[in-house]
């Protein structure tokens, strides 16, 4: 298969997603009677997971959907998801056993009902379907313009009832078996948002999109209480039912208004309970228990403990509620993820399980780019350090104590209209180097928070900093600059070592510092790889199509992963210099990092808010990795989902080159035989062995000879001879033949007397040729032979360690006789030359390879 025709990447499949709790839309609570506990189920993008409450674990992740889920609802036994014009049912909270299509427009409203299920779509069409068969069981149609629905639920105790709400603030009762219109109520001049249960029979709380809440009374059709929240539409509401009378309504802004149903006042505030709209709250039946989520990607549960009505958190799941900028592998083992984003959040994800994640804390300025973070010396000081988009502060963090460092790192010589750019901490954690939009470069101890000295005179580049970083030794600092520079340091004397005029200005620099690798991205999209020991570039690659925004290493150095704006990420390997893979995704990657282990490698993306795991291919089973041409067309991978194991493209095309080694590589190369050692190793020491191995008591007589003797067939009874001796009769013949014909002088590898040497054991060929002399039957022609045919054999340069083996264990046995006998010695001196001429060979051979590799491994490239 050629290999513009591969679909997807070679290297990398997708793993999972970290991170990822909740969204836009509402979760549902459900009971489990069994297990006498409480379940939250939340949308996540085309899947949905389920928590239980008493310690927010995950209990089950659904699969994966074709769709996003635009709505959610669950009973007792099933859990519904609309996506698009369609109703899915979810058994045991992960696969589809129903079905629901019909609707011409895409659902929004979900509400289970008994043996049936209600949706409501976008052109205002209500379906009621039958769980069990999947069919129709009723159709209603409103009038768009006069009753557009926007709520829907069922009134207690009201048997076949469904009161909707409508965008023109009306309601209407419907009787579902009967298909009749009950009661039409006037409703109110905003839209109606929510419609929910309370504790009473006969009330339900309304909420508008004027953020007036309204408990009233459908069988009387009476308002009992007004009130107004002042932050927008009514998002959610919810009643406690543990003996308070107290109402909980959510809002846009992400607060949530407590109020006392018997007083009718405000309670109690709950700010900034979520950063953005509250897209759901839940009183747990009986219990002070408040379960709130959001599109900030958060669950909270909150407890009403505390004098005053408000709630304190409990727990929560937390991910980024604004897109995460940066990410790092932080620790050897690769188990734990540092995300730094849009949200002003420094965060651990941990690849294990989510209870080992957590949150280092909010910074007090909102962090956008975080330059370096490294792991060393964390149980001593600080070890993480951050730099802040549009700020000249650096702030160090603490891993250990979860939050953020003792140390504001800002240089007292400059205005505030300068800014950073660069970061990085040095192996061992005791220094930070900073660099400047102004082109200084600082250096701080990361234990005191003092300032140590600066690169260059006065400033290290003409231009802002683009990178700057520290190689594992603490010998060498390397920085670049807008100035088209890349400028290596002595990291403690801080002089000017070297220059590098790149042609090119630089955005962001990548040092691996085990091989001393620096990979530079230039502003023409091209990278280029920086040797610090040789101290010139020995890579460059080009094939982006955007600017690039971040680049991994490999743990071994051999890849370089890049990522850029025009949404590939691409593998280059450093060896060959080549592109040996590139995928596409939907939403272009901000940041990279590969784990220490190589297993996975994570990254971010633009407008989303999870990090996202790839599994490194190479290290469960075989790749076969080529370089990809010019023109190489790459196709477009699905983020992986928050299932481990889900791939969008499972199917994928990783047929490997099937490649059958020939016999003999070359003419000009020695073969070996691929014999084991025991079959020729041993020659030299076979008495050794059999005088080891020789039994303490002589073997015992039989007490009868066997029943049946072999037998030749014929008039005159005679017993078979034995295999052996013909055998070995064969084999003098052949050498005998081989004396006779000259031209035979190349015998098959797997014929001939070499190929019956092979089949035989150490103690067969030691007999064999024993059997050569002519005290044992043999010949001086047979020995003539058998030099012969090691000579052949050391000119085809084929089984070389078996015509050594032999050799060695014919001269053992015969060396006197060969020293006699002037056609042996004349044979044995042929042989005896072209021996030298193929160790003279084999030996240049040797020495080039390892002048190659003493090269490789002083060059590293």
């Amino acid at each position: 298969m050629p290999v513009g025709s591969k679909k997807g990447s070679v290297i990398f499949s997708g793993f999972r997603a970290l991170g990822l709790y909740s969204n836009h839309l509402s979760h549902v609570v459900r009971y489990h009677k069994k297990h006498r506990e409480f379940y939250i189920v939340t949308a996540v993008g085309n899947c949905f997971h389920t928590y239980n409450v008493k310690k927010l674990g995950i209990v089950a992740v659904s699969n994966a959907l074709p769709e996003d889920i635009s709505y959610l609802a669950a009973d007792r036994m099933l859990v519904y998801v609309a996506i698009g014009k369609k109703v899915s049912a979810f058994a045991r909270n992960k696969e589809v056993v129903h079905m629901y299509t019909g609707h011409g427009a895409d659902v929004h409203l979900l509400l289970p009902f008994g043996d049936h299920i209600i949706s409501v779509d976008r052109g205002n069409a209500v379906i009621v379907w039958d769980v069990e068969s999947e069919e129709e069981y009723l159709q209603i149609t409103f009038d768009k313009v006069s009753f557009e629905v926007s709520a829907v639920m069922h009134p207690s105790t009201y048997l076949n009832k469904i009161l909707f709400g409508s965008s023109q603030g009306g309601l209407q009762l419907w009787n579902v078996k009967s298909n009749k219109l009950l009661y039409t109520f006037t409703g109110w001049p905003s839209g109606v948002t929510v419609l929910q249960q309370t504790p009473a029979v006969d009330v339900v709380g309304v909420g508008l999109s004027s953020g007036q809440i309204i408990i009233h009374n459908i069988k009387f059709d009476e308002s009992l209480m007004k009130f107004q929240q002042d932050w927008g539409p009514v998002t959610s509401l919810s009643f406690r039912t543990d003996g308070h009378p107290v109402m909980a309504a959510g809002s846009p802004v992400g607060h949530i208004g407590l109020w006392d149903l018997e007083e009718k006042k405000l309670v109690c505030q709950m700010r900034d309970a979520h950063n953005t709209a509250i897209a759901g709250l839940t009183f747990l039946h009986g219990e002070p228990l408040l379960i709130t989520n959001g599109a900030d990607n958060g669950i909270r549960v909150w407890i009403f403990d505390t004098a005053g009505g408000g709630g304190r958190l409990l727990r929560s799941r937390l991910g980024h509620s604004a897109p995460p900028t940066k990410v790092q592998h932080h620790g050897l083992n690769g188990h734990h993820i540092l995300s730094a984003g849009q949200d002003g959040t420094l965060q651990s994800f941990s690849t294990v399980h989510e209870r080992f994640n957590r949150s280092l804390g909010h910074g007090t300025i909102i962090i956008s780019v975080v330059g370096k973070i490294a792991s060393a010396r964390q149980s001593d000081w600080d070890s993480i350090v951050a730099c802040h988009r549009g700020y000249l502060m650096t702030t160090t963090w603490n891993y250990q104590k979860g939050s953020m460092g003792a140390h504001k790192l800002e240089p007292e010589r400059f205005n505030k209209n300068r800014a950073l750019s660069a970061v990085d901490i040095t192996s061992c954690g005791n220094f930070v180097v900073v660099g400047l939009s102004s082109g200084h470069i600082d250096v701080y101890n990361m234990q005191s928070g003092m300032r140590r000295g600066q690169y260059g005179e006065d400033e290290a580049h003409r231009g802002a900093v683009r990178g700057v970083s520290v190689d594992g030794l603490n010998q060498l600092t390397v920085s670049a600059g807008a100035d088209k520079l890349v400028h290596i340091w002595k990291f403690k004397s801080r002089k000017l070592v070297h220059s590098i005029d790149l042609g090119t200005t630089p955005v962001t620099t990548h040092l691996h510092r085990d091989s001393g690798m620096l990979a530079v991205a230039l502003d023409d999209f091209t990278l280029n790889v920086l040797d610090m020991e040789t101290k010139r570039i020995v890579r460059k690659f080009s094939g982006h199509r955007g600017q690039v925004n971040d680049m991994a290493f490999s743990p071994d150095g051999r890849w370089l992963i890049t990522a850029a704006m025009d949404c590939t990420i691409r593998t280059w390997d450093l060896p060959s210099g080549c592109l040996v893979d590139c995928f596409l995704v939907d939403f272009a990657a901000v940041s990279l990092t590969m784990s220490p282990t190589g297993d996975f490698l994570a990254s971010s993306h633009v407008d989303n808010l999870g990090i996202y795991l790839w599994s490194n291919n190479t290290l469960c089973g075989m790749v076969s990795l080529r370089p990809l041409p010019a023109d190489y067309e790459p196709t477009v991978i699905m983020l992986p989902g928050t299932c481990p194991g889900q791939e969008g493209d499972a199917d994928l095309n990783t047929e490997m080159i099937e490649y059958e080694s020939p016999e003999q590589l070359d003419e000009q190369l020695v073969t070996l035989s691929m014999l084991a050692d025991s079959r020729w190793k041993n020659l030299l020491h076979l008495d050794i062995i059999k005088k080891r191995n020789k039994p303490k008591e002589p073997p015992k007589v039989p007490k009868a000879a066997p029943f049946f003797m072999p037998t030749i067939p014929g008039l005159i009874p005679q017993f078979a001879p034995s295999e052996d001796s013909n055998q070995g009769e064969q084999v003098r013949e052949v050498y005998t033949s081989t004396m006779n014909n000259p031209s035979s002088s190349l015998f098959p590898p797997d014929d001939g007397p070499v190929g019956m040497l092979k089949e035989m054991g150490p103690s067969g060929i030691d007999a064999e040729l024993r059997g050569l002399a002519p005290d044992m039957g043999g010949d001086v022609s047979v020995l003539q032979g058998f030099l012969k045919m090691v000579a052949s054999m050391l000119d085809s340069k084929r089984d070389f360690d078996l015509a050594q083996a032999y050799l060695a264990l014919f001269l053992k046995l015969h060396l006197r006789l060969i020293s006699q006998e002037p056609g042996l010695m004349e044979e044995a001196s042929k042989v005896s030359e072209k021996l030298e001429d193929t160790w003279t060979s084999m030996q240049t051979l040797f020495n080039q390879s390892l002048c190659l590799l003493s090269y490789t491994k002083s060059a590293l490239l």
